[in-house]
């Protein structure tokens, strides 16, 4: 076969908020006949904006040569008034970010006190001083938390840490693996791409590292990195799944970080934000050596 192809197909829909939805004959641009059901499936979706979808059974396909009629885009939010919202927990004293890690220590390095005798009669200065690792809090991922020789802190360039524009993806309630079907309805290429999943109201509590906390899978991270996704963060423990059953792999850093994908781990607050209207920013400063720090991250939603 040559030229431009569609593919016909039944496709059974199952909702992750429960119903379901069923098509027969149904037509859709492909790029060619090499195409696999994973990949029909997700396009469908994207093709009819299906959101929350949990599963789609792709039957009776074939690939037919045909010209292309084109596609229905996702449309836009319309934005808000101009504000800033604050996506970013509080740093404080002893605070736990990841259970077992270090949290910070803030203590003075310079008193108002002690500072009166360098200066000047009713002229004080206070100078503090935090302790901390790199993990804490709010952060971003860098390529080389990942991978040596990746670019540091210093390497990311700013337009994949500030002022992109942003795009939350709602995750059903229960959802624990983000994947590609989740994400086909989105158009994601150049946008810092937000996953809300609720679970930052566990922040400092035992149950924030839960088992059930959600993540992104390792299909979902491939079709971000294969749509152009310019920065990935999420408001759970890790972009990856943590339990034993995933026996310390990262499929979700690995493969966002080995595109130069920035990582922005425990957001806060996703849900002020409307689907898409905003620009978001978390760029850390420029610290060489160091493949992640915390980050104030914020939306700035379009007037």
């Amino acid at each position: 076969m040559t030229g431009e192809h569609r593919v016909v197909f039944d496709a059974e829909v199952v909702f992750a908020n429960g119903g379901g939805l069923r098509t027969e004959g149904f037509r859709l641009d492909v790029p060619g006949p090499e195409i696999t059901d994973d990949e029909v499936a997700a396009l469908f979706v994207r093709h009819l904006g299906l959101l929350m979808v949990g599963e789609v059974r792709i039957s009776n396909r074939t690939v037919v040569e045909e010209p292309h009629k084109g596609g229905r885009g996702v449309a836009a939010t319309a934005p808000g008034p101009r504000r800033l919202v604050e996506l970013s927990h509080v740093v404080t004293d002893g605070m736990v970010t990841l259970p077992g890690w270090p949290g910070p220590r803030i203590t003075d390095w310079l008193t108002r006190e002690a500072s009166r005798e360098r200066y000047a009669p009713g002229v004080e200065f206070h100078v503090a001083r935090i302790d901390m690792i790199a993990n804490t809090g709010t952060y971003v991922d860098t390529p080389s938390h990942r991978f040596a020789g990746g670019p540091d802190l210093t390497g990311i360039p700013l337009d994949r840490l500030a002022d992109l524009p942003g795009l939350v993806v709602r995750v059903p309630a229960g959802t624990r693996a983000v994947d590609r079907l989740l994400l086909a309805p989105y158009e994601v290429a150049g946008r810092a791409v937000l996953l809300h999943t609720g679970w930052d109201a566990r922040f400092g509590t035992d149950g924030y590292a839960g088992p059930e906390a959600p993540y992104l899978s390792a299909d979902g991270a491939d079709w971000l990195v294969e749509a152009g996704a310019a920065l990935v963060g999420i408001d759970s423990i890790n972009i990856d799944d943590m339990t034993p059953a995933a026996a310390g792999e990262r499929p979700a850093h690995s493969a966002l970080l080995a595109a130069g994908i920035p990582i922005v781990e425990h957001l806060t607050g996703l849900d002020a934000l409307p689907p898409t209207g905003f620009r978001f920013t978390a760029a850390p400063p420029r610290v060489a050596g160091m493949g992640t720090f915390p980050v104030r991250a914020f939306a700035v939603l379009d007037g």
